[in-house]
């Protein structure tokens, strides 16, 4: 697809890191202030019902890179080697004339020079590279030159010990010598050097991850007796026990080792993290709008894809827990924002309720964009959704750990853990649990939005919870990637035509499949 004059499209993601979905003005969220994400999806496409591949940094952006969900790029932790030979939408994009960078929060394993270089013209990482002056990244150079370096608390507040505390202040650095806007200047000067050159980036912007600490005039739009969320004295019995026993932790830990600052109590403290997520949410959008002003001064937003979507969500204090973990027990982590903004394409204002997920990324750019689809995706071409179209997609959307998956469908929230998984876990009450212990989650969303009753051993919810089980158990045989001389399996539905209405018939398509000597997918 081209834009004007017949130049092809560039591309802009912006990504931030532990958005919870629901914190935006256009989510109708009663306190979150987010005028320029509200703007972005008036142009363009909100998706409802979007989800990470998972609930930690490193892994969810290599599924965003790469297209592939976990369990077959096989990253699951903050760290590792980097992927071998795994391909990636920006060096997708850089092969077939495109300009391409990433820029800012990373968080890629280990260096992500090693794997971004080879598909990037520019990698400007703020915090995990060693380039820069004596090791540091230019963004810490920066502030050395500017004597501020002392000053910078986005990754750790200075007079706390320790690094991503869980406390909330105003942060020393205005907004301009902020990670976000070291890398919204980044972004800018990269866009300019283009000149003509159609553009790949990933702008990645390190808020509303903790420290909670944004520039002030960000933290002065929010009052001082900001309400509370409503899920914050929510009861967690029934939880899994270890999401119980961290809610528990918060509540009654001593709140002078808790908290720093005054007043040391539970609900003062969890008002300043709540405060400061908000505000830090409200610094990330200020980046996004600068963006967006950009692309219009210079007459690049009509030919500018713009995506703005996170790694994944957050609690921060919603129950009670001032950060993300545990992840996978919640939407509040699980699901996450999306907006696409596609010129002379995607409707304006739409909102889709269909499940998509961030692997979808990798699967549609290209297709958006007039280049040959990436053949080692995992994700779903979700264009037809940003037309206008309200057919599924896909039947799930997952997000996974090692040994334990979440599994969203259109009414229900099922988690599954491996029985082995709380061996030997000490619970609320006391209680030691072996590994025959049957844990589990279901949630009928579309009655209980809050997670309030999980309905997992609930006699009269058996079938659901079989029928769930085995839809995850169908989705990770279906979506795994066979590592044998076999071509790799089918990335999307199969539809084989036949006689009628044009729908797949099981029965045609294995008969189809078997006349192809395809018995391999069976």
């Amino acid at each position: 697809m081209s834009g004007p004059n017949g130049k092809r499209k560039n591309v802009l993601h912006v990504i931030s890191d532990q958005h919870n979905a629901s914190c935006m003005g256009v989510e109708g969220h009663p306190h979150a202030l987010t005028p320029h994400m509200d703007r972005l999806a008036r142009s363009g496409v909100r998706f409802t019902r979007a989800y990470t591949q998972n609930p930690i940094c490193t892994p969810s952006r290599v599924s965003i890179f790469s297209g592939q969900y976990c369990h077959n790029h096989g990253h699951y932790g903050l760290s590792g080697p980097t992927p071998p030979n795994l391909p990636g939408f920006l060096g997708h994009f850089r092969d077939h004339g495109y300009r391409t960078a990433g820029i800012g929060k990373l968080h890629v394993p280990d260096d992500p020079e090693s794997w971004l270089d080879h598909q990037c013209d520019l990698v400007a990482d703020c915090y995990y590279t060693g380039r820069g002056e004596e090791g540091r990244s230019p963004y810490y150079a920066c502030l050395e030159h500017l004597g501020l370096r002392d000053r910078e608390d986005s990754i750790g507040i200075p007079e706390m010990p320790g690094l991503q505390q869980h406390e909330a202040r105003p942060s020393n650095l205005p907004f301009e010598h902020s990670v976000e806007g070291w890398s919204v200047s980044e972004a800018v000067r990269f866009m300019d050097e283009c000149g003509d050159r159609p553009f790949c980036m990933q702008v990645s912007l390190p808020r509303p991850h903790q420290c909670y600490t944004p520039d002030r005039r960000f933290w002065n739009l929010y009052p001082d007796d900001l309400p509370l969320p409503d899920t914050l004295h929510q009861d967690p019995t029934g939880r899994p026990p270890h999401f119980e026993n961290t809610v528990r932790w918060y509540r009654t830990f001593t709140e002078e080792k808790q908290w720093f600052f005054e007043p040391r109590t539970f609900e003062a403290g969890t008002r300043r993290v709540w405060r400061g997520y908000l505000a830090c949410i409200t610094q990330v959008d200020h980046a996004l709008g600068l963006l967006l002003d950009h692309l219009d001064r210079t007459g690049r937003a009509d030919r500018t894809i713009v995506i703005y979507n996170s790694d994944h969500g957050a609690y921060s204090t919603t129950f009670g827990v001032p950060e993300k973990a545990p992840g996978i027990c919640s939407e509040a982590v699980c699901r996450v924002p999306m907006i696409w903004r596609v010129p002379g394409y995607t409707r304006q204002g739409h909102t889709c309720a269909q499940l998509v997920e961030n692997v979808d990324l990798a699967s549609t750019l290209p297709q958006l964009c007039g280049l040959p689809p990436m053949k080692t995706t995992d994700g779903c071409d979700i264009a037809p959704l940003l037309r206008g179209d309200d057919e599924p997609v896909r039947e799930v959307a997952v997000t996974e750990n090692v040994w334990s998956k979440a599994l969203r469908s259109a009414r229900w929230r099922f988690v599954h853990y491996q029985p082995e998984t709380f061996d030997g876990f000490r619970a609320a009450d006391g209680t030691v649990l072996g590994p025959e212990g049957d844990i589990g989650e279901l949630y009928n969303l579309a009655v209980d939005p809050l997670e309030t009753h999980n309905l997992y051993h609930d006699p009269a919810h058996q079938d659901v919870v079989h029928r769930c089980r085995r839809m995850l158990l169908e989705w990770l045989i279906r979506t795994t990637r066979i590592v044998s001389l076999w071509p790799a399996p089918q990335t999307s539905p199969i539809r084989y035509p036949t006689a009628g209405d044009g729908r797949e018939s099981n029965a045609a398509g294995a008969k189809l499949r078997q006349s192809r000597g395809e018995i391999w997918y069976l």
